[in-house]
């Protein structure tokens, strides 16, 4: 089998995919400290290099070509209306050290976005520089720990995280110092308030909770939760990242929730994973408000003539980011949120828990389910059932990729053994629901007739089944050449 030669392997030398005109202005040599003595990039035509990438494209899924259903990861269709407008020039050609009255659009962006975005989670304000959703997490408990440290409050050394929560939440909780202690699930897949009253106290410094959370169920005592925490002065930390659940439906301010990060590349569709980057803003009550991170942009004066300006917060925690945050993706969740409107943000929320509940219905009787409850916009199966007939949650999701679809998050949430987390979105047709549960139904008859069909799954993909853990342990992080085999028949020059 003939053996495509990766983009550097075509390198010959003196070959060009563009040549550039003689410049018309002298020429102006750059510092010697920023010249290398060689670059080794790959001499290849314009054709070669098109080939190279169109070729990697086909191996990868994505949401473009079929559903997407990632746990916990909303990859949900990114409208292409967004990246229009994220190249228009006025976005696309600016740089952050521009003097502001240069770029006073931007500004003007920015600022109705955390204003829309603070009003969409019931907050009195939302800071846009966090790059992601768990640097916006990291943010939350930064301003959590400065909170509490200009109150003179310094017993506050732990954190509270239901087991349930995002799976970040522990680590960020540890990054900024602090203990952390684990709130069990109940038997309906909510926070053990029981629990909770045993552990909260004085030594508490806040709470971080997703809710929804990872099981997909929101959790029916979150009012109490709110309060317990609050009585034993602590703050109260949202996970934003199941936020698509309850746009317009919910706001987690309130219900006297004090701090959130938003995943815009979650609910408000900007690209997700490698085609990112991501964006995390914070949203916060009033008096933490100082604490966010800066610089920010405000409104100096209202009317039409209104003008933009940076600021610095004066209790901030400092930059959490480079310059302002990951502006491409402002604008993209920007327009996202501009073409919905308040109804169609709504709308999207009641469609991803429609979609959610429709699958589970029509597969709670092929494999158990963990907690048999109306679902949010996920929910969670078990694969224990098949687990006993040979095959694993792993087994299934390598068999998915025969169907051309990608798998859901497996093995998480830790509380439930097996786990398949599915997620659908609100942007799956009906055609392409009944497309997996079609799928799932059919794996299920092959773990019972012939198991070893899905345990030496996938079958149909370029790659079979890797060695994973092997990779994990003998990693290969460098590219090396190998010379390319010359196709049967014809012989080498």
């Amino acid at each position: 089998m003939a053996v495509e030669p990766l983009v550097y392997e075509l390198s010959k030398a003196g070959r060009r995919g563009v040549r550039f005109p003689a410049p018309d202005v002298p020429e102006t040599p750059l510092p010697a400290e920023l010249m290398r003595e060689r670059l080794d990039w790959p001499e290849v035509s314009e054709i070669d290099v098109i080939r190279h990438y169109t070729r990697l494209s086909q191996k990868n899924h994505a949401i473009d070509i079929n559903i997407y259903p990632l746990g916990s990861c909303t990859m949900k269709y990114n409208p292409k209306i967004n990246e229009a407008v994220a190249r228009l020039p006025g976005f696309a050609g600016i740089h952050p050290e521009q003097d502001p009255g240069t770029v006073q659009g931007a500004l003007e962006l920015m600022w109705e976005l955390q204003t829309m975005l603070a009003e969409i989670a019931g907050f009195a304000e939302a800071g846009l520089q966090p790059a992601a959703g768990a640097h916006g997490e990291l943010t939350g408990v930064l301003i959590m720990r400065a909170y509490h440290r200009e109150r003179g409050d310094l017993g506050r050394t732990k954190i509270l995280v239901p087991d349930s929560a995002h799976g970040t939440n522990p680590a960020t909780a540890v990054m900024a110092g602090f203990e952390v202690v684990t709130i069990p699930s109940d038997a309906r897949g909510n926070s053990d308030l029981e629990k909770l009253r045993g552990l909260v106290g004085p030594d508490t410094a806040g709470l971080m909770i997703t809710n929804p959370n990872t099981l997909g169920l929101w959790d029916e005592h979150i009012q109490e939760i709110v309060d317990l925490v609050h009585e034993a002065g602590g703050l109260v930390y949202n996970d934003g990242a199941n936020l698509n659940a309850i746009l317009g439906i919910a706001r987690p301010g309130d219900l006297k929730v004090d701090i959130m990060h938003f995943n815009l590349h979650k609910t408000f569709s900007t690209p997700h994973g490698g085609g990112g980057p991501g964006s995390g803003p914070v949203g916060v009550r009033a008096d933490l408000a100082p604490y966010l991170p800066g610089p920010r942009v405000r409104r100096v004066d209202e009317g039409e003539s209104g003008r933009y300006e940076w600021f610095q917060p004066e209790k901030s925690v400092g930059r959490v980011h480079s310059f302002h945050g990951n502006f491409g993706m402002f604008v993209r969740a920007y327009t996202y949120i501009r073409m919905h409107g308040a109804e169609g943000l709504r709308q999207v929320s009641e469609d991803a828990v429609l979609n959610a509940n429709y699958l589970l219905a029509n597969l709670k009787d092929r494999y158990d389910v963990a907690f048999d409850r109306t679902c949010m916009h996920e929910f969670v199966l078990s694969a224990s059932r098949q687990k006993a007939q040979g095959a694993r949650a792993l087994d299934i999701a390598k068999r998915l990729l025969d169907f051309g679809v990608h798998p859901p998050t497996v093995y998480f949430p830790l509380v439930v053994p097996e786990a398949l987390m599915i997620e659908p979105t609100e942007t799956e047709s009906k055609e392409s629901l009944d497309f997996f549960i079609a799928a799932m139904r059919q794996i299920a008859d092959e773990v019972e007739q012939n198991p070893e069909l899905v345990t030496t799954a996938p079958h149909r993909t370029e790659f079979k089944r890797l060695d994973e853990v092997g990779a994990n342990r003998k990693l290969n992080l460098r590219w090396r050449p190998v010379a390319a085999p010359e196709p049967a028949g014809v012989a080498a020059d």
